[in-house]
């Protein structure tokens, strides 16, 4: 068996951390603020804005407590480190929301019929402030959104926080200009539609992960043909691709080479394949079974078989 394993997770983890910290003290900060101006004002955008924002704080802490655990190097325990920690945290993350985002919009609909009156200058201003600090933390998450799941479920979460304080502010001109007091659950409706849809999509990907899906962005039939370029390979089967992380992608398969190579020869056609699968695809992590004759298929869906010359 010849395996390659890289455990590395970039420069960019270290401002990633910092980032995150910063967005989750802004958000938490801001909670009680939104709070008390929503029972103050009357509004329950502003409470629903601040149920998302505290949502959205409590999954920064836990992509932050994440982004730490990722950083641990691998051991006898966890021989592939803590990278699925991440995952583990989005998807907590992803469920705290969905269920923060249906609240507001079950409240929000009770609501509808009979919409109290609202302060309208009040629920503007706080919203404002909201919409800022929102607008801040996706300008700090934006170059960091596509490093893993992680930092792409707090996105996410700031970006649809940010379309949220939209809401609550056009509730609060709409009470100001023109009393029209049933923006306000409209709003909220509209608040916990976004967090909804975004708390689905982040769950979505994060299954996916934990289930073993194959990379999306990866065609399987492709990685063999690439693999088989390399002479003297002349099969590939037992072919599986999983990620190991949100961002590191894993790869097994057999390999038979033509002739009987030597156990050197073999070693160096692994290396040219493992730079190959690296170079072209981004997989970290290749582990191949070479062989010099091809073994006896099994049944499964999973197997793939690619060969060249006569059977």
């Amino acid at each position: 068996m010849d395996g390659h394993h890289d455990h590395g997770h970039g420069p960019g983890a270290d401002a990633a951390r910092s980032r995150l910290l910063l967005v989750a003290l802004l958000n938490g900060g801001f909670v009680a603020a939104e709070v008390a101006g929503g029972i103050a004002f009357g509004s329950l955008a502003l409470l629903a804005d601040a149920a998302h924002m505290a949502s959205d704080a409590g999954g920064l802490v836990l992509a932050l407590v994440a982004q730490t655990l990722v950083l641990r190097p691998p051991s006898g325990r966890h021989t592939y480190g803590l990278g699925r920690s991440e995952v583990l945290a989005a998807q907590a993350n992803g469920l705290l929301t969905g269920a923060a985002g249906l609240w507001v919009i079950v409240e929000a609909v009770r609501r509808l019929g009979d919409a109290p009156a609202t302060e309208g200058l009040g629920v503007t201003l706080v919203a404002l402030a909201g919409l800022a600090v929102n607008l801040i933390s996706v300008y700090l998450l934006f170059g960091l959104r596509h490093h893993n799941l992680n930092m792409r479920g707090a996105f996410l979460h700031m970006a649809s926080d940010t379309a949220g304080s939209v809401a609550a502010t056009v509730a609060g001109v709409s009470a100001l200009v023109g009393s029209a007091y049933w923006v306000d659950p409209l709003a909220s409706i509209v608040i916990g539609v976004l967090v909804v849809w975004s708390a689905w999509g982040l769950l979505r990907a994060t299954t996916h992960v934990l289930l073993e899906g194959a990379p999306a962005h990866l065609d399987r039939d492709r990685v063999a043909a690439a693999v088989l370029e390399v002479p003297p390979v002349v099969d590939v089967h037992h072919l599986h691709l999983w990620f190991l992380d949100s961002s590191s992608v894993a790869l097994s398969a057999h390999v038979v080479l033509d002739g009987e190579p030597t156990l050197h020869e073999a070693q160096v056609v692994g290396d040219r394949i493992r730079h190959l699968l690296h170079e072209r695809f981004g997989i970290e992590h290749a582990t191949l079974e070479l062989e010099c004759h091809r073994c006896e298929p099994t049944a499964g869906a999973a197997d793939v078989m690619h060969r060249v010359g006569p059977a």
